[in-house]
């Protein structure tokens, strides 16, 4: 009962000595004529608002004072207040005074036991590291305070020089290292060198950037993680329509056809299983890489909090690292619908011929249904990137029109006189007796991404592409271009005109000698290019849907001009 009686008296006391301006223990007390007592820095900083007025106060009592009192220092008020701060220190024990250094944590330099205290402070004057317990000193004792202390976040021997066993507090630019004072004047002389203190504040603007970089990324990857999810609930859904749809036309079909319904409906069930583990995959990667991003902005986060210098630029080094996956494949993502679409479009056919149907279409069906893919590779924009896409071709003697033939390591197609040509002196015009096409195919088939490039002279070529199943008749209707199983750019002296189903558009665009040519079969879409050296401009691009395998092709427009005999079209050798 004593022990608690002297308690609260001392709480008593405390709540007395304690100044009512900045509510905290008196520091060098003064006493005002009043008779009430203050810090002399907080009742000097309240005077000095009230100088312009000419009248002070007390700010308890509001006694005024028309003359500015002097203030002397109340010995034995500040001797009690020192008393008080002395017990309460005796009477504290923080919890983290009591904790046993573990195998990560520094050990206290000053604890005598078997097993040392965990140190929270290290001194780079004492250079010594402290528990709670024995920095207390470094609190009290007036020499001791002016010492610099630092978060005891690693052994102080790794922060000495191993040489000279002082103190790295200099940062050599020359060699990337931290040395000692003595180095300056040793093997680092006549180096480039900072404070440790200097460089780490210059780092600081470094980690305050890879810290933004490291959290743009990770607003990228979230942003790619929506969109994969977005496309995968899009992916579901669209299979799950495209599925009802093919079972309300099948059941339409007679029984014969039953079997290869169930066979279809099992390919879309399988692709969509496949597809979606790939994409679940591909989201815990992404959820993965997010979290490896936030936890190297947490470390940023906390090391940009460090007031050790020397820790800072040792661990900073390995933190800079990118933590990325430079293998994890990017969006953007979309569902890749086009292919639940293309079968149900096809499938629909069926119900015209069914045999015939089941015969030649089952096999578009399988490849068509098979183009899944949620992550689409960016779009090339140069023609560097266009290169990436190159593919070696080479033109078919088996598709071969006549007054056409085939050299360059079957790379050229060179036009010959057709003898069936007269010159009308009437019409001053060539006429062209019967109507003989000449074009050939390539023996590669298309069905991905792909980029070729052609180069021309004299009459008028057409660079195309076209099923393979195009009528080798030569009749106007077999011409690329003339129905829709082709798609033609037709180039001249004169410009440019692209047809296609038998319907065409003037192109404008720099007339070049050469034309590019971008497929990307997956996503519809096959562009023309004029190239003029490294540079290319878009001449024309087509939207659509492609439901079999593409091939390139080159035809000439025989005008029975003899500019057109011995006129040519190669294809540029890319790879």
């Amino acid at each position: 009962m004593a022990e608690q009686q002297q308690q609260n008296n001392m709480d008593l006391d405390q709540s007395q000595l304690c100044c009512s301006v900045c509510l905290d223990l008196l520091k060098e007390p003064v006493t005002i004529p009043c008779g009430h007592n203050y810090c002399k820095v907080c009742i000097e900083g309240c005077w000095e608002k009230e100088e312009q007025r000419g009248k002070y106060s007390c700010p308890q009592c509001r006694e005024e004072f028309s003359q500015r009192p002097v203030l002397r220092r109340n010995n034995m008020l500040a001797e009690v207040v020192l008393k008080l701060k002395r017990m309460s220190t005796q009477q504290a024990s923080p919890p983290a005074a009591v904790t046993c250094a573990g195998p990560s944590d520094v050990a206290c330099d000053f604890c005598s036991e078997a097993e040392p205290n965990a140190a929270t402070m290290s001194c780079l004057n004492c250079l010594a590291s402290y528990c709670p317990t024995h920095l207390q000193p470094h609190y009290s004792v007036p020499v001791l305070k002016k010492h610099q202390l630092v978060s005891a976040t690693v052994p102080l021997q790794e922060k000495m020089c191993t040489k000279h066993n002082k103190l790295m507090e200099v940062f050599c630019q020359t060699d990337k290292t931290c040395i000692c004072y003595l180095c300056i004047i040793d093997e680092h002389k006549g180096h480039s060198t900072v404070s440790a203190a200097a460089e780490t504040a210059e780092e600081q603007k470094q980690l305050t950037v890879s810290q933004k970089e490291v959290q743009q990324r990770e607003q990228e990857r979230e942003k790619e993680l929506n969109q994969l999810i977005k496309a995968l609930k899009e992916y579901k859904s669209c299979c799950g329509t495209a599925v009802k749809t093919n079972d309300d036309i099948f059941d339409e079909l007679i029984t014969s056809i039953k079997k290869k319904r169930t066979l279809v409906k099992q390919l879309m069930k399988n692709q969509e299983k496949t597809a979606v583990a790939k994409a679940e995959e591909l989201q815990l990667q992404l959820e993965d890489e997010i979290s490896k991003l936030r936890r190297r902005d947490s470390e940023l986060e906390q090391l940009s909090h460090v007031d050790d210098n020397i820790h800072f630029i040792q661990t900073f080094k390995s933190l800079s690292i990118s933590c990325e996956n430079p293998d994890l494949r990017v969006g953007p993502f979309a569902c890749p619908e086009r292919s639940f679409r293309a079968v149900t479009d096809v499938v629909s056919q069926l119900m015209g011929d069914i045999d015939r149907l089941l015969n030649e279409k089952w096999p578009r069906i399988s490849r068509t249904v098979s183009f899944t893919d949620f992550v689409m590779p960016p779009e090339p924009e140069t023609r560097e990137d266009m290169l990436g896409y190159c593919c070696p071709l080479t033109l078919d003697q088996n598709t071969v029109s006549k007054y056409l033939t085939i050299s360059q390591e079957n790379r050229r197609a060179t036009s010959e006189k057709n003898p069936n040509c007269y010159l009308d002196r009437r019409l001053h015009r060539w006429i062209n007796v019967g109507n003989n096409i000449r074009q050939v195919l390539c023996s590669e088939s298309l069905s991905g991404r792909c980029y070729w490039e052609v180069t021309w002279s004299g009459s008028t070529w057409s660079v195309a592409v076209s099923y393979k199943d195009i009528s080798q008749q030569s009749t106007y209707d077999s011409e690329f271009g003339n129905d829709n199983k082709s798609w033609s750019l037709d180039c001249s002296q004169k410009g440019y005109c692209f047809r296609h189903n038998r319907g065409s558009t003037s192109v404008s665009g720099n007339r070049t000698s050469t034309v590019g040519v971008y497929l990307d079969y997956e996503a519809g879409t096959l562009s023309f290019y004029s190239i003029s050296g490294t540079n290319m401009t878009l001449l024309h691009k087509v939207k659509t849907t492609f439901t079999e395998p593409l091939y390139p092709g080159l035809g000439v427009k025989d005008d029975g001009s003899q500019s057109s005999s011995g006129s040519y079209a190669e294809l540029i050798k890319l790879w």
